[in-house]
């Protein structure tokens, strides 16, 4: 067997230009070289690229992901801190799994699957293909090896290789749109990576830095100004050009009234003056869910802030002194919501946020960028998602696809919320205007931050 040393591909690179990447697997050899959720389904959009485009982007996302894991050491990919997070081991399983359960066991004749008890360890809730490893329990899995893992990866991208090439004509097209579903797939999986990573080495009382060349991204005091949005009625939601997944349809009809959105994001200069103004101590300004959560979670800050004379924050670059003037980051929707309240402001609905990023560049600090770190928040994508006021609910007209891949989206429309944007560990070439992400209302593990909305 090859070490696995020699196999794992990638290096401190994440974005693209890291380099070009050989990948050999049993004499398929694809170049990596630039880098570019889930309905599955022939109805689904038919994606604007070509089968070489496809084997390329292909072979470049999946080295993206295993360039995200270049800086760990081989017992950093067996942590799962919480049960929100799982270890960077299933991660790459898991995404993998998707390409064999879905795309090879279907339409590779003599597929051979690489271990058939793998379809239960990396299932992630499919309760219709079967049971699971439980998801708190993902971390108890020492076997399969990390070695085992990359053989994985290594045999499914050769098959996939020979899917892509030479595909059945008829069903072609049906093949591209899956493939090009996998791979947005694993281009969620490769921003949780990285969220995952940061709560695995934040629990570790010696304070790892993930990588130790990050930068500090540049920041500056920037005035906060209001931009005001006429009352409008809109279309919401995905048209039929390109890639989307099946919550972002049917687009439909949305009125907004008149309302004002702020400029960037909410500081931590100005997040902990309410910190210091015993925000965490006033019911006054909380949902009551969120109230209760304060008290049994006991917080009293954003997630990674520490207190040590002066206020620190744990990075993926590990701890540094708190830079006022970014944007605050890791923050749930109660704490977003309950800061709005304390300056008198709300948050906005995705609606408001969607007409204005339509209009917007998709620029800023995303992954491709290599600082994975929020700067100043003073574009409209990148940087952090923003927390909306509005439920994860299907438009009118949604439903799910028929099928496994039904259970992607549709059944998790309860008790969670939107949030827009995307964040500097979001891949750019994923980001887009109508993309709706979805978290529970006390998460903060992920990325996210504030943008202050009012009534006009």
């Amino acid at each position: 067997m090859t070490p696995f040393a020699s196999e794992h591909t990638g290096g401190n690179a994440i974005a693209a230009n890291a380099g070009r990447v050989q990948h050999e697997a049993d004499g398929v050899s694809w170049d990596r070289c630039s880098r570019g959720g889930m309905a599955i389904n022939a109805n689904l959009p038919k994606p604007s690229i070509d089968q070489d485009g496809l084997r390329e982007r292909f072979a470049v996302t999946r080295a993206a992901t295993e360039a995200i894991c270049a800086p760990l050491a081989t017992d950093d990919y067996q942590i799962q801190s919480i049960t929100e997070t799982s270890p960077p081991k299933w991660h790459l399983a898991h995404v993998t799994w998707f390409f064999e359960t879905f795309l090879l066991r279907e339409y590779l004749p003599g597929y051979s699957v690489f271990d058939p008890r793998y379809a239960f360890l990396f299932n992630s809730y499919y309760l219709s293909l079967g049971s699971m490893q439980p998801r708190a329990r993902r971390g108890d899995l020492s076997r399969p090896t990390v070695e085992e893992i990359y053989a994985y990866r290594r045999h499914v991208d050769e098959a996939m290789g020979r899917l892509v090439s030479s595909p059945p004509p008829e069903r072609a097209e049906e093949i591209r749109a899956r493939t090009v579903l996998g791979l947005h797939h694993e281009e969620q999986h490769q921003e949780l990576l990285l969220m995952d990573i940061k709560h695995n080495f934040s629990v570790n009382p010696l304070r790892p830095a993930y990588r130790d060349d990050l930068a500090v991204p540049a920041s500056r005091p920037t005035e906060l100004t209001w931009l005001d949005r006429a009352g409008e009625e809109i279309f919401a939601g995905h048209a039929d050009e390109g890639f989307c997944f099946d919550n972002e349809r049917p687009r439909h009809r949305v009125l907004l009234s008149p309302h004002r959105l702020a400029s960037r994001l909410v500081s931590n200069r100005e997040y902990l003056a309410f910190v210091e103004d015993d925000g965490y101590r006033r019911p006054e300004f909380w949902l009551a869910d969120g109230w209760a959560t304060v008290q049994l979670r006991g917080w009293a800050s954003p997630l990674y802030w520490e207190r040590d004379g002066e206020w620190w924050q744990f990075t993926l670059g590990g701890r540094r002194p708190l830079v006022l003037d970014e944007a605050v980051c890791h923050v749930s929707l109660y704490e977003a919501d309950a800061y709005a309240r304390w300056r008198n402001k709300r948050l906005p609905t995705e609606f408001e946020l969607e007409a204005k990023l339509a209009g917007e560049p998709v620029a800023g600090n995303f992954m491709d960028s290599g600082l994975l770190h929020p700067g100043g928040g003073e574009k409209w994508f990148g940087d952090l998602w923003q927390w909306t006021a509005s439920p994860y609910v299907g438009y009118p007209g949604f439903r799910p696809l028929p099928g496994s891949v039904g259970e992607y989206n549709g059944k998790f429309m309860c008790n969670q919320w939107v949030l827009r944007g995307g964040c500097c560990a979001t891949p750019a070439g994923h980001a887009r205007a109508t993309y709706r992400n979805f978290y529970l209302p006390h998460d903060r593990w992920q990325f996210a931050g504030i943008r202050l909305a009012e009534d006009a």
